[in-house]
């Protein structure tokens, strides 16, 4: 069977997480990682008898890869992502895709331009749960669903202190924590007509939260005259959660990556599924795709590009736009500012 050579980029937890998968999985030769702690490079590498290197730069030049997968954040390899494209290497990206809208465009239009496949981790579309949605909806057994809510709580869990920083992330919990749960309402209810955001940290002052990326956040969006959603989220809240509930008429929906729970609208159980899926399962699920999206193209359709998730970071440029202003905002009108013919077909 074909191989793709392969590398991984940042070595982080969700690095190592990323790695785990692609080693498990036949379609993929490790032959190289990636991390500014050489020390930790060094130590991987030999765990998976691969090469380490310290320096993004000398890891792209110096070969000719397959397929390079990033769980660096992009402020510290945009460059070399950029080299590695115009190499003609397929880039597989732990969300988000980029820090802003225009970055995510850029890049991609850049794939297209190569004829190269940029896809974007989004675990939970090959979660049960989320799948069992997903079916759910596509045989219309809820009707007139009229709300969505969507909660994440942190509980405090360890933000690497560049994410802090609105100049290297881009921003904060909305982005970095809530890109899946955005994704899910994107991918089965589509793109909100507008979007209104408040957003906030715990800093001591005005002054200093001007200088910090959001930790929590409140965002309602609007997607007809009769249907609304909201998004609670918080790195600071517990316990910890990530979920989604839908309104009906007659039934509501609740939903995890684990968890499929139809009530009635009394809050009455009325079935009730539990999956045993853990990330590391849905994370070989998507890797699974997007290599056979590239060994064999014509009968296996990448399921998240980054092309398509443009409707993610016009959604979440939008909640950051309506932070700033105090008004509404309009992310199909963020869709429609790129020129690019790859940018809009994402609409």
């Amino acid at each position: 069977m074909n191989q793709l050579k392969t590398a991984i980029l940042g070595l982080d937890e969700q690095g190592q997480l990323l790695l785990e998968a692609a080693a498990k999985l036949d379609y993929f030769q490790v032959q190289a990682v990636a991390d500014r702690d050489a020390e930790l490079a060094k130590k991987t590498a030999g765990k998976y008898g691969c090469l380490p290197y310290d320096d993004y730069r000398q890891l792209i030049m110096q070969n000719q890869f397959d397929c390079l997968l990033v769980a660096a954040g992009l402020y510290s390899c945009d460059e070399y992502v950029r080299t590695a494209m115009k190499k003609k290497c397929n880039i597989f990206k732990l969300s988000p895709p980029a820090k802003n809208f225009t970055q995510a465009g850029e890049l991609v239009r850049l794939a297209e331009e190569e004829n190269i496949k940029f896809a974007v981790a989004n675990p939970s579309r090959f979660a049960q749960g989320f799948l069992a949605l997903k079916k759910f909806l596509q045989e219309n057994r809820i009707e007139q669903i009229f709300l969505l809510t969507a909660v994440y709580n942190g509980a405090n869990e360890h933000t690497p202190l560049w994410q802090a920083d609105p100049k290297l992330a881009g921003g904060g919990v909305l982005l970095y924590n809530c890109y899946e749960i955005i994704d899910q309402i994107v991918w089965n209810f589509g793109v909100p007509q507008q979007v209104y955001s408040l957003n906030t940290n715990q800093a001591t002052d005005k002054q200093q939260r001007l200088y910090l990326t959001e930790d929590t956040a409140v965002v309602t969006m609007k997607f007809t005259d009769t249907f609304f959603g909201t998004l609670t989220a918080g790195r600071n809240l517990g316990p910890k959660q990530d979920f989604l509930k839908i309104y009906g008429k007659d039934k509501a929906l609740t939903v995890t990556g684990n968890l499929f729970i139809i009530s009635d609208h009394l809050g009455r159980t009325i079935e009730e599924f539990e999956y045993r899926d853990d990330r590391i399962c849905c994370m070989n699920r998507v890797l699974e795709n997007f290599a056979l999206s590239i060994l064999s193209p014509d009968k296996n359709r990448l399921c998240s590009s980054a092309e398509e998730n443009l409707k993610d970071m016009a959604v979440i440029e939008s909640a950051y736009l309506s932070a700033r202003t105090g008004m509404p905002e309009e992310p199909p009108r963020i869709l429609q500012m790129p020129s690019s013919s790859a940018v809009t077909a994402a609409i």
